[in-house]
């Protein structure tokens, strides 16, 4: 039966309101591709001391709640952690323990995120600092300024003359083997507040004039971490806004760092669960990523 024009109309309308839905629909979408993300750095990556730990390697101390993992969490990245406690500069291009690999070895062509903490155990400055100021506080009975007096600028100083050329000599290698990547470093969590807290000496025992003196030091190390960041053309996470009033003088549930000493942490002067989740969060938002 041929078609009437009443027919014909119909079908020419139907055809157009197919075309017009395909124009709009086009093709189905495709899910975005999963990041390549690998995470680089020292224990404050590791989440040293949040459990539960990853046992490979257990040498590292390394969390599967660390910061790592809860940004590849919420973004669906496919992570490969690297991080290791008390990992230095160089062991960004060398071998920190028997079977732990230089940390540049995850990178590639195709990764497309790097973050990392790295440069507070170069010249033994975090742990050295903080021992030498809480067995100078103890023994003054928290009075005066026995760390400052006795060490002067020495942290410092090591910071500027072997820290900051080893975090730029790091930094170069992470950007050579991930040309393509995105490379996030962050700054160290305040440890201690800017001023002394009588009621925190049992945790940190720090003598009063030591406690500005301690955390100018972390103040310092941070500038050289960002500077070195910038240098390289990395974007630096800033946490001396995020962190106020969150130090290890903070109570539990408050402070992302845990004290010296009467804390719920298996490895003190670390960020704890929250710290890590927290340091993601500025991370993410940093990033854009959230």
């Amino acid at each position: 039966m041929p078609y009437s024009p009443l027919r014909r109309f119909t079908a020419a309308a139907l055809a157009a309101v197919g075309a017009l839905v395909l124009g709009l629909t086009g093709t189905p979408a495709q899910a975005a591709a999963p990041l390549d993300y690998a995470a680089l750095g020292d224990s404050y990556s590791a989440g040293s001391g949040v459990l539960p730990v990853d046992p490979t390697p257990l040498i590292c101390l390394r969390s599967k709640a660390n910061y790592p993992h809860v940004i590849a969490s919420r973004t669906g990245a496919r992570l490969k952690d690297v991080t290791c406690g008390a990992a230095q500069t160089k062991d960004f291009t060398n071998s920190q323990y028997p079977g732990v690999g230089p940390q540049v070895n995850a990178l590639g062509t195709g990764t497309d995120l790097v973050t990392l903490t790295i440069g507070g155990n170069d010249n033994n400055t975090f742990v050295g600092a903080v021992t030498a100021c809480a067995t100078a506080g103890v023994l003054s009975g928290g009075r005066g300024s026995p760390c400052k007096d006795r060490n002067g600028t020495s942290f410092t100083d090591e910071i500027d003359a072997s820290t900051y050329p080893a975090l730029r000599s790091a930094l170069a290698a992470v950007r050579a083997k991930a040309p393509n990547a995105r490379v996030a470093v962050l700054g160290y969590p305040w440890i201690v507040p800017a001023t002394a807290d009588p009621s925190c000496f049992a945790k940190v025992p720090v003598a009063s004039g030591d406690v500005p003196y301690l955390r100018g030091i972390q103040a310092h190390l941070n500038d050289t971490v960002r500077r070195a960041a910038q240098e390289a053309g990395a974007t630096y996470v800033d946490f001396a806004t995020a962190s106020e009033g969150r130090d290890a003088c903070a109570p539990p549930g408050t402070r992302w760092v845990e004290p010296l000493l009467f804390g719920g942490s298996l490895v003190p002067v670390h960020p704890n669960a929250l710290g890590q989740r927290r340091m993601a969060d500025r991370t993410m938002d940093v990033l854009g990523l959230s």
